[in-house]
């Protein structure tokens, strides 16, 4: 047994019901993100956002929690990670646009939980970056002690990874004979990363032609074989017809446009361009396009392509008019979203208020979820944080966690139950050597 298995068997019985009951939350500094910030309340209903204000009317009976001051925000979206997934890259081939990382999700990876205490309440799982087009990613609620399917964000959009520069020409590009060097695989160069994602969609536009030509004769009476399915292919199609979003990490200026100019060739936008980390350099393209940007705060120098990275970068990028969220692309750094927005005020001058939707509504956008989540407003997913102080502070901690009206992470509850939490588990360790032991000796007998 897995110590994040363990760790959820001990911690799963402390999540909320089922169905969350109506719940007003009262005496709090609520941060909209959209719609500003006011000292007051607010009421939830049916897992959503029902009404918030100064004074907002309450039925008798409610549930009632009292925030004393605490400061309120919606939950943080992070749109870049490779948590809670059984795997991450098909590295096999350049183009992978048939796997899905829904199939592979893990509801107990750890992470999945201290992503939750830091406030993040949606992920998007992406697949990796090792091929110029890689899987469909899902996009999850970090509803800790659900099951697999419990996890998925319901109704969220499809989405596709798209890759360029070194990571998916690492295969193809070791010198012969390196040691250790899995086979090479095209492509090797930059030029030819390009290549195989115009190849692809020049290949999607026929089977989309293929299949339209089919529908049509089909419809005049024709008796004629439908063309072979290609799970390639299709999402590259729905891609093509605006049916799924695409998310591509690119690091450099000349890459972007590269990219840029991909899409409008083939009639689709990027909806979101992953790490850009010189999208300062190239903004006013960027806007144009109407991609958006998911960047670092102040990641730097960890690769050659890393190295004009600039702790600007999202400011400089949001004042020419671009959507600018940020991710964590980390396990660890999205235990803390909140500090990462906060350097965003540090550098460039951005206001609190856009600091804080570069980790809520501005991620939501380029998700397509701007409707659901990313802000307080009635009508949205009661998915709400509760910081003791602001948010943006160094010294702010998650108190409460909310997803769905739901009570998932409460930090005086934690503190409370660890002791009899690690007597739990260390029964369950133990109980679990008898259960080995008991099975060798019934081995050794003839």
């Amino acid at each position: 047994m897995t110590r994040a298995a363990l760790f959820l068997c001990v911690c799963a019985p402390a999540l909320a019901g089922a169905a969350a009951e109506p719940l007003v939350i009262r005496n709090a500094n609520v941060l909209t993100v959209t719609k500003g910030r006011f000292k007051g309340s607010i009421l939830i209903r049916g897992g959503k956002i029902a009404e918030a204000g100064e004074r907002i009317m309450v039925p008798v009976g409610t549930k009632e929690m009292d925030a004393a001051g605490q400061y309120i925000m919606p939950g943080i979206v992070d749109p870049h990670s490779h948590i809670a997934s059984d795997s991450v890259n098909e590295s096999s081939m350049s183009v992978s646009s048939m796997v899905r990382i829904e199939d592979v999700l893990d509801p107990t990876d750890i992470a999945l939980y201290r992503a939750l205490a830091g406030g993040v309440t949606t992920v998007a799982i992406l697949h990796g970056s090792a091929n110029a087009i890689g899987g469909q990613c899902a996009v999850i609620k970090t509803r800790w002690g659900k099951d697999a399917p419990g996890i998925v964000f319901e109704g969220a959009k499809p989405l596709l990874k798209l890759a360029l520069g070194e990571n998916p020409k690492r295969r193809g590009s070791a010198p012969p004979g390196t040691p250790g060097a899995p086979a090479p695989r095209y492509p090797g160069t930059r030029m030819g990363v390009e290549d195989v994602i115009r190849q692809a969609f020049t290949e999607a536009k026929a089977y989309r032609d293929a299949w339209r030509t089919y529908e049509e004769q089909r419809s005049k009476g024709m008796d004629v074989l439908p063309p072979r399915r290609d799970f390639k292919l299709e999402p590259l199609v729905a891609v093509l017809e605006g049916r799924m979003l695409v998310h591509a990490h690119a690091y450099r200026a000349d890459e972007i446009l590269m990219m840029l100019r991909v899409g409008k060739e083939f009639g689709f936008k990027i909806d979101a361009l992953v790490h850009a980390l010189e999208g300062y350099k190239v903004a006013k393209e960027i806007a144009a396009h109407g991609a958006g940007a998911t960047t670092f705060s102040d990641w730097w120098a960890y690769k050659m392509e890393a190295a004009d990275a600039i702790p600007y970068n999202a400011t400089l990028m949001l004042r020419k008019g671009v959507l600018v969220s940020l991710n964590s692309d980390s396990a660890e750094l999205m235990r803390h979203m909140n500090t990462e927005a906060a350097k965003a005020v540090k550098y460039g001058g951005a206001t609190e208020d856009e600091a804080l939707a570069m980790i809520t509504i501005n991620a939501a956008r380029q998700l397509g979820l701007e409707a659901r989540i990313g802000s307080i407003e009635p009508g949205k997913d009661a998915d709400l944080v509760i910081f003791d102080k602001d948010p943006l502070s160094n010294y702010a901690k998650v108190q409460r966690v909310l997803i769905d009206g739901e009570v998932y992470f409460d930090r005086g509850r934690d503190l409370s139950e660890r002791a009899a939490r690690e007597q739990r588990r260390k029964a369950l360790i133990e109980k679990e050597k008898q259960r080995a032991e008991a099975e060798k000796k019934a081995a050794r007998r003839p």
